[in-house]
């Protein structure tokens, strides 16, 4: 578990805690705000903020790389040339050369030796010999505009469903997306198949399903609104498809990010979405209005309102997404999905310190089954070596 994974683990936590408290900020807003398009398109057209950010950081980083350049050459004038004269000496390069290229020297690489390292790979290093090639901004820029979509479509659909159902509930729907994140990835090779992280799967998919079954319930009945009963189906489907999004979404990010994400530059990768979302997809209002799926358009009608929804923006989806992201190529697709299943229990510790709200025995076992899948997804090769599997 190298250095990256273990951040990636961090983030993962980071993510679980901003999420849960964005959800409640969210449904909050829809209270008296009730425009799901409205807050998705603000919140996914803000992260274009990272395109200049990102450019910043690299001209930055060319300015230092520059310098750092001409200091070795104040330090060092003799490093980069071919002819020196030093002590009116001159040392030639071309005769060290040729000593190197001698018929008689002590190591004879055959024709089909010759470019291959001397050093022998074994097991995981053999992939720090040959890292992946960065890709071009062009590139990035492409990957941007079909990812944007599909982001677009996964933030929507789960606002949609806090719009029409409980915190709760969509966050339960949600962590369904293990399932669908481990067989899209396992069928586009961007993850191993193996029986504990199946395992992993299910167990933590029976605790969504416990979850869904376990009653809860608060001292002031008003409090639960549409979660006692009320659930609306719409809002249900809406949370399950934006699993199914979301997995599919996942996977995308890795392959095209790479096995330690150092492939794409993630913060431009978010920027260009955030741009190709404000640009290109802000006229989906008038379909979705027309078929009912969104209420007639408004802008907030107060200030307060305003600051509420720009900066529940700027934390629940910029940040957030941003952090998730990076957990996602830091560790695995199944992991950093799983991970955010832990956005149960939190709620419900959260719901019993702030609300008073109690919840029965299967729920709190669920929650449990939840935890437990994320652990076994993490010691998943772990498993796999002590049990021979």
């Amino acid at each position: 578990m190298g250095l990256r994974y273990k951040a990636g683990l961090l983030l993962i936590a980071a993510v679980v805690v901003i999420w849960v408290t964005s959800a409640e900020v969210t449904q909050g807003i829809f209270t008296d705000y009730k425009q799901p398009f409205a807050v998705t398109y603000l919140g996914a057209s803000l992260m274009v903020i990272y395109l200049p950010i990102a450019f910043i950081k690299d001209w930055i980083y060319r300015i230092l790389k520059r310098r750092s350049q001409c200091i070795n050459d104040d330090t060092h004038p003799g490093i980069g040339s071919p002819l020196k004269y030093i002590g009116g000496q001159q040392i030639f390069e071309i005769e060290i050369q040729g000593s190197l290229n001698r018929k008689d020297s002590d190591l004879d690489l055959s024709e089909h030796q010759e470019g291959k390292p001397l050093v022998a790979k074994q097991g995981d290093d053999a992939r720090i010999i040959r890292p992946e090639k960065e890709i071009t901004t062009k590139e990035i820029a492409t990957y941007g505009f079909y990812l944007a979509p599909l982001w677009f479509i996964t933030e929507y659909l789960s606002n949609a469903a806090l719009a029409r159902t409980s915190v709760a509930s969509t966050t339960v729907l949600s962590s369904t997306s293990g399932l669908f994140t481990l067989f899209i990835g396992a069928y586009l090779g961007e993850d191993s198949l193996n029986i504990p992280k199946v395992v992993a799967v299910f167990v933590s998919m029976a605790g969504v399903a416990m979850t869904t079954l376990g009653k809860t319930w608060a001292t002031d009945e008003s409090e639960l609104n549409i979660s006692s009963g009320e659930r609306s189906l719409v809002g249900d489907l809406f949370g399950l498809l934006s699993a199914v999004s979301y997995g599919f979404f996942t996977v995308l990010l890795k392959k095209f990010s790479g096995e330690e994400g150092e492939r794409v530059d993630v913060q431009r990768l978010f920027g260009y979405i955030g741009l190709f979302t404000l640009v290109a997809l802000w006229w989906l209002v008038w379909p979705l209005t027309a078929l009912g799926i969104e209420p007639k358009f408004t802008i907030p009608h107060s200030a307060k309102m305003d600051e509420v929804v720009i900066a529940n923006g700027l934390v629940g989806s910029v940040l957030s997404d941003y952090f998730w992201a990076l957990s996602v190529v830091w560790t695995t697709p199944v992991v950093a999905t799983l991970g955010m299943s832990l956005t149960i229990p939190l709620a419900m510790v959260a719901d019993m310190m702030i609300h008073g709200r109690h919840y029965s025995a299967i729920y709190v076992l669920g929650s449990v089954q939840v935890f437990a899948g994320f652990v076994i997804a993490n010691l998943s090769d772990w498993f796999s070596k002590i049990l021979g599997l």
